[in-house]
């Protein structure tokens, strides 16, 4: 089982394993662990690459007074609005109008501080696009 599991190495991985899951000669479902494999780590790449132009973008739309800095951090911490919306307990709805600059500006601290401890960020870090 072991032997059918990829093992050519994924850099993403940083020298770490991760666990997958395998069928046994058993015809049971084990756990076991795995290097990665090139294909995974193409695709992980491309979605990171991805993520950062995305980041790039709003950063440059914070700049330019088109969105708020709401919409860059969510990017940066690589959320979207659905996930940002789970974390934080705010309907993707009014995400989507948070990252107006003008309505961002008049959100509350209580609103604010939500936002912030779903990124893993402190109010004044939410409020710049650095």
């Amino acid at each position: 089982m072991d032997s059918e599991v990829p093992q050519e190495g994924n850099s993403t991985l940083a020298g770490h394993k991760k666990a997958v899951y395998a069928r046994g000669g058993d015809g049971k479902m084990h756990l076991v662990q795995s290097a990665g494999w090139e294909v995974e780590e193409i695709v992980t790449r491309q979605a990171v690459d991805d993520l950062l132009r995305l980041t790039e973008d709003a950063r440059r739309r914070v700049e330019a007074g088109q969105t708020s800095a709401l919409e860059y951090h969510m990017h940066r911490v690589r959320m979207d609005i659905p996930l940002l919306s789970q974390a934080s307990g705010i309907w993707q709805w009014r995400i989507r109008r948070h990252f107006r600059p003008a309505v961002f500006a008049r959100l509350s601290p209580a609103l604010l501080g939500r936002y912030a401890e779903a990124m893993g960020l402190t109010v004044d870090q939410l409020q710049k696009a650095e």
